[in-house]
Formats: C-alpha cells, sequence, structure tokens
C-alpha cells in the first residue's frame, strides 16, 4: 500500500500534467485563432476587389486577446528579412539591446505598477500569479502589468508599441506577429509610458526603438529568435 506521502505526490503530478494539458490546448487555441485571422484577410481582400464589403470581427471576449483586424493584417508589407545577426541588426535600426539584472520571480497577489520594476518595460520581477495568453490584443485590454510580466517568465516574446501609434505600424507589427503564426508571442499597446515607440521583451532581455523605421523589422525577428522560449518557466 501506498504511503501518505507518496499518495500526495502522485495526486501532484496528476494535477501538474492536466495544468499541462490544459495549457497545450489553450495555446493551440490561440494559434488556430491567429491564423484563421489571416486566412479571413485574404478572403475580405478579395471581397474588397468585386465591390463586396464585409464586416469582420475579433474574439468576443473583451479582456482576451483580438485576432487583428483581418483585411488591415493582410495588406500590411513588411521589408524582406536581410539581417539574421541580432547585435547588427539593432544597431542597424537604432535600437538598444539590454540585459538587465534579474528582479525577483515571486507571485503576490497584487497591482503592480512600472515603479514596481527597475526597467521600463520590466523584464522580470514579481508578479501576479495569473498571466495573459498569447495573441494580440486591442489598446486597454491589458490594464495588469504583473500579468504582462508573468508571460515573459513563461518564455513569450511582448512586443509592445507607444500609445498613439499609426494604425500602419500598428498593422505592420501585426503582421511581424503573424510570421510564425503567433507561437509564444504577445503584443500590445504599452502600458509603462516607456519612453521608445516600440520595444520587444523577453525574460530578462530587451530591445528598445526610439523610432520605427524599416529596419526595425530584422531587429525584432532577430530578438524573438534569440530568446523565443529561454524563460525559466516552459509552459506550452
Amino acid at each position: 500500500m501506498a504511503s501518505r506521502q507518496e499518495e500526495k505526490e502522485r495526486k501532484r503530478q496528476e494535477r501538474l500534467e492536466r495544468e499541462a494539458a490544459e495549457a497545450r490546448a489553450a495555446s493551440r487555441r490561440k494559434r488556430v485563432r491567429l491564423v484563421g485571422s489571416a486566412v479571413l484577410g485574404v478572403a475580405a481582400l478579395a471581397a474588397v476587389a468585386i465591390a463586396l464589403v464585409v464586416g469582420l470581427g475579433g474574439d468576443d471576449d473583451p479582456d482576451g486577446p483580438k485576432a487583428p483586424p483581418a483585411s488591415t493584417n493582410a495588406a500590411a508589407k513588411l521589408p524582406p528579412a536581410s539581417e539574421t545577426d541580432l547585435r547588427a541588426a539593432a544597431e542597424t535600426a537604432g535600437c538598444e539591446l539590454t540585459n538587465p539584472r534579474y528582479e525577483g520571480a515571486n507571485h503576490e497577489e497584487r497591482t503592480f505598477t512600472a515603479s514596481d520594476y527597475r526597467t521600463n518595460p520590466p523584464t522580470s520581477g514579481d508578479h501576479t500569479p495569473n498571466w495573459y495568453e498569447d495573441g494580440i490584443y486591442e489598446p486597454g485590454t491589458t490594464p495588469d502589468l504583473g500579468q504582462l510580466v508573468h508571460t515573459l517568465e513563461h518564455g513569450r516574446i511582448d512586443v509592445q508599441y507607444r500609445p498613439g501609434t499609426d494604425a500602419e505600424t500598428v498593422a505592420q507589427l501585426e503582421a511581424f506577429v503573424g510570421e510564425n503564426e503567433g507561437y509564444h508571442m504577445v503584443m500590445f499597446e504599452n502600458t509603462t509610458k516607456m519612453p521608445y515607440a516600440v520595444a520587444a521583451t523577453a525574460w530578462t532581455h530587451s530591445l528598445t526603438c526610439e523610432q520605427m523605421r524599416p529596419e526595425v523589422f530584422d531587429a525584432l525577428r532577430t530578438f524573438r529568435d534569440e530568446y523565443l522560449d529561454k524563460g525559466p518557466e516552459k509552459i506550452p
């Protein structure tokens, strides 16, 4: 007969396996949603060509990820990739690469603000137990900074842009997120009053760009390729 400790450990393992399975399923749903939006975008452009106007909506959940407007995202054009070295790409784009000091990773049930972190935007530090799921979020739908920091701990790449960014740039950033079908990517309007036009963050790493220009996309691509899934917690 199993001891009480063994039974407790068995139940713990079962719970962990169940949570991992649920996380994998949620991640698959998000990726399918993002891919589906791109497909609908192509269909929308074809419809415009024959003068048929179609209205397309995003996720009905006001607190969840919003798929990019299909027609806008499909029409966004990105510069072709030309630089595969991260440091060279960042320098050419006029962006700054930093590896901020680790600030901790405790879970706390409270409201976090930019003043709780040494860097803006933050790249590590204490945060809430919950986190935002992968996806593209509409402005105003990611108010919980603690959840955003938690995504980095899970190996996500967060792409954020300054409030007031023009629609064309936002559409291009959405198209960039779609390049890898949104896999482990989170995109949103910045909530910390960062002094940059756009930034990409990973756990203890950041790419910050004061101006948006075509070369920034190579910097974003190489940053993503370097740090995706490099967080301390492996969540599907």
